[in-house]
């Protein structure tokens, strides 16, 4: 009887979808996904930059900052490794969240809470700060004391402190708490400097220098008033203070006995009304927010900064958006040979880097030697950059050519999704060009191109560049002590303002900064809201 030899039976087909599940499936089985272990390190490195922010703003006492971090911490790594598919979303919401928080909203407040203080040249410190340097500036060296050769030592709690040897060759050593004192078993080396010291661990050149600034800081007493201070580490001078603060009063008093009293506006005023500086910062309520609107402050520059403000940005976004339409129009014709060409040619001045191209057109307006006086015009002397009314209108003329590239670029997408059969139905019913553009191709345009023509007004009204680098805000108003020039807009008056003014006011030009922020945001809120209605239309 012979045997037969059978087949083995079939394997079942498997789909490819079903074999790519079971082999993920394998996958995880056996280990981390490749996704899994790219998220992993990330997060390991975000929470090691998290906790270095959060140990560094322990250090400087920033509570702010730390519950902050904190805070985002926790929240980061429960969205990322919670499992569950509800917090899906979070994981792509959470990092634009953080950022937004970060750069935007923390920005904002800042601004706010520095725009109701003094904050600036003279008031940039915590009121300790201002006692510690007006106590540091007013040190007296006691006439007839002579210069101790000074060795810088260490306790054994960690203190820094003074040894000294006097003309006798005693050694005394202190510090900040302790007294200068003699100290026995001293070994003195070469130019009577401390080489050895009990009790005290005697520091090299090399960590005095990495620890100057506590060194510098440092005020050991002496018996009989006063205290050794020293300037360079090497040798040590006797001082007493001018300057002595009364905490229970909040005064300081000078050697002449003169009493300076703290008020709050962020000074020590004597009665005479004269002021130690510097001070330090302090709230002072609106009182930016009035010198702002105060004619003999701020009122009347600001009021026609403002003006010309609002005048360049609807200008300059009026400007460009009609010529790039214009342009658009003329290329949009199907007829028209070589419109690649000519597209290409003119997005050049948008593809140019924007401050080389003001900074050649400010060459370019030149007075004296600029190509267009001297060539185009044939000598001509024409204060394009130097009377007010001309700087101007090259401001726009120069913003014209920047801007209108771009608004070529989107009107010319805009007036592509236009169906044709609009224009046709308008010539049916008698409709010329002009209001077939009127009715048809404008209000289809700014259904589409709305939003971004309130975000041009919003970056022209904050248009820096231009401003700063083709004129400096001039010419330059003479009568005013802010240094505002004819085409400054408010940006650039809050620059000024800030650092250019011979005092940095700070809080000052926060305030200023929150008005520009409420302006932008109610025009953008009335021109959106107004936009709204042309959805209708489409």
């Amino acid at each position: 009887m012979t045997s037969q030899i059978t087949a083995p039976p079939p394997e079942p087909q498997v789909s490819e979808a079903n074999s790519g599940v079971r082999r993920r499936r394998r996958a995880h089985s056996h280990g981390f996904s490749g996704g899994f272990v790219v998220k992993l390190v990330l997060m390991a490195l975000i929470n090691a930059f998290g906790l270095y922010g959060v140990l560094a703003s322990w250090a400087v006492g920033n509570t702010g900052i730390l519950v902050f971090l904190l805070v985002t911490l926790v929240a980061v790594n429960a969205v990322y490794f919670t499992p569950t598919r509800r917090l899906l979303p979070a994981k792509y919401f959470a990092p634009g969240l953080v950022f937004l928080l970060i750069f935007q909203i923390f920005v904002v407040l800042y601004t706010a809470s520095v725009a109701f203080t003094n904050y600036g040249d003279g008031h940039n410190s915590s009121k300790e700060d201002a006692i510690r340097a007006l106590t540091q500036q007013h040190e007296q060296r006691v006439p007839g004391t002579p210069a101790l050769p000074l060795t810088v030592v260490q306790s054994p709690d960690g203190a820094l402190g003074f040894a000294t040897v006097d003309a006798t060759g005693t050694v005394f050593a202190g510090t900040g708490d302790e007294p200068s004192a003699p100290v026995r078993d001293a070994e003195v080396g070469a130019n009577n400097t401390v080489v050895s010291l009990p009790g005290y661990e005697i520091l090299d050149f090399s960590t005095v220098i990495a620890r100057q600034e506590s060194v510098l800081n440092l005020r050991v007493p002496v018996d009989g008033g006063g205290f050794l201070r020293t300037n360079d580490g090497r040798v040590a001078f006797t001082y007493e203070p001018g300057l002595v603060y009364d905490e229970a009063s909040d005064t300081m008093t000078a050697a002449d006995g003169t009493v300076y009293t703290a008020t709050e506006d962020g000074l020590f005023v004597a009665a005479d009304g004269t002021a130690l500086a510097p001070g330090w910062t302090a709230g002072v309520g609106f009182a930016n927010f009035a010198a702002i609107f105060d004619k003999d402050v701020l009122g009347g520059p600001f009021l026609s900064v403002t003006l010309w403000t609002f005048a360049f940005a609807a200008l300059s976004v009026a400007t460009t958006f009609f010529l790039g339409l214009f342009i658009a129009m003329l290329f949009n014709d199907a007829s028209m040979r070589g419109r690649s060409i000519y597209r290409a040619i003119i997005i050049l001045p948008y593809a140019f880097p924007g401050f080389l191209a003001i900074l050649i057109w400010a060459g370019l307006l030149n007075r004296d030697f600029g190509f267009i006086n001297e060539v185009l015009l044939r000598g001509a002397v024409v204060p394009w950059l130097s009377d007010p009314w001309l700087a101007k209108l090259s401001i726009i003329l120069v913003n014209l050519w920047l801007g209108f590239p771009y608004m070529f670029l989107i009107a010319t997408g805009a007036l592509q999704s236009i169906p044709g059969e609009l224009y046709e139905s308008a010539r049916m019913d008698g409709a010329g060009r002009w209001r077939a553009f009127k009715f048809v191709t404008l209000p289809l345009l700014l259904v589409a191109v709305g939003p971004l023509l309130i975000a041009s007004f919003a970056m022209n009204f904050n248009n820096f560049n231009i401003i700063y680098l083709l004129t400096q805000g001039g010419p330059r108003n003479l009568d005013s002590a802010t240094g505002v020039g004819a085409t400054d807009i408010l940006i650039t008056f809050v620059y000024k303002i800030a650092f250019e003014s011979g005092a940095n006011q700070y809080g000052l030009a926060s305030a200023m900064s929150i008005l520009i922020f409420i302006m932008v945001a109610v025009v953008s809120a009335i021109a959106f809201r107004r936009s709204k209605a042309l959805e209708e239309i489409s």
